[in-house]
């Protein structure tokens, strides 16, 4: 019987965690295949290991991952897709806001042949309008300057089978965006469209300063197109700063008109400075992820670690006690 891992990355999300698993375990109950859980702590600083340890101890499908530290979550989730070892694996918040319930139909598109089967939001409930629009704004933008199609409205809420797995686990960039990674091994991918529901418990850790980030991570991971734009701006600002002088010198030469003073050549300063500044600014950008994936560093540390009891039966081992 083939086997599933949900994989729930986690960062203080004590208030919600209990809520969660039990609706999860009712959703895994009813699955026609064998299941479990590994929940992996990202350094949270509440009770969300603790809860984590007291739901493995009730349930023998739940294992548990701790990192070292808060490594963020595209390093938490990377941590808990490389200890996955069965035929598939579903990748879900412990918010509320992905529904477990819309797991089943994962696993219907997988069992019919798909390799990743991503879940599209088709309504986005407790947002407000700037959040639902910035979001909108940054898919299309992805959509506009990335060579690799990332879904539009699709979280990292989705199903990789065993293969979509291990070409993921080849892809060892330090600066990692997972939504792009996700659509860039290939495959056979689809979607399933669902609702989101408002978070059921606890504050959201993604406030606008860090989804910011993450859309530069994005744009930069997987486009160069901002790069060429600092290039044709500059250019073309050194052609109409040529063109603007030519103009000058040639009045001056024929009319015999005074060069334009002051305020005229600082408009002229101060705009290509904020040329030179923006593009050098998307350079360093660059030379920064560079910088970083070139130390070579590891991804992330486990301090501690426990595997799913169940998976250990399935597999003909005895449980730990």
């Amino acid at each position: 019987m083939p086997r599933l891992t949900v994989v729930v990355p986690a960062y203080n999300e004590s208030a919600v965690l209990a809520a969660f698993h039990e609706r999860l375990s009712k959703v895994l109950d009813q699955l026609p295949l064998v299941s479990d859980v590994l929940y992996v702590d990202d350094g949270s600083g509440d009770d969300t290991w603790t809860i984590m340890q007291a739901l493995a101890a009730a349930d023998p499908r739940v294992g548990t991952l701790k990192l070292s530290r808060n490594f963020g979550k595209e390093a938490a989730l990377t941590a808990g897709l490389d200890h996955v070892d069965a035929d598939a694996a579903v990748v879900i918040d412990a918010d509320l806001q992905d529904p477990p319930e819309v797991i089943p139909q994962l696993v219907d598109q997988w069992q019919a042949g798909y390799d990743v089967v991503y879940a599209t939001r088709a309504a986005r409930a407790g947002e407000t309008g700037l959040k639902r629009f910035t979001s909108a704004a940054f898919y299309r933008t992805m959509e506009m300057l990335s060579d690799v199609a990332v879904p539009r409205d699709t979280g990292d809420f989705r199903l990789l089978s065993r293969r979509a797995l291990k070409a993921l686990a080849q892809l060892r960039e330090r600066q990692r965006f997972m939504k792009g990674l996700f659509a860039w091994i290939g495959y056979r991918q689809t979607a399933v469209k669902y609702l989101r529901d408002p978070r059921l418990a606890g504050k959201t850790k993604w406030n606008y300063w860090r989804l910011t980030q993450l859309a530069v991570e994005g744009i930069t991971s997987f486009s160069s197109a901002p790069l060429k734009l600092a290039t044709w701006t500059g250019l073309g600002a050194s052609v109409l700063a040529f063109l603007f002088g030519l103009k000058v010198l040639l009045k001056a030469l024929l009319r015999g008109d005074p060069v334009p003073g002051y305020p005229s050549l600082m408009v002229v300063v101060l705009f290509l400075g904020g040329i030179q500044l923006l593009a050098l600014g998307v350079i360093g950008e660059y030379l920064g992820r560079n910088y970083n994936e070139t130390k070579q560093r590891p991804l992330y540390f486990i301090e501690e670690e426990h595997l799913p009891a169940a998976s250990l039966v399935h597999a003909g081992a005895t449980p730990p006690r």
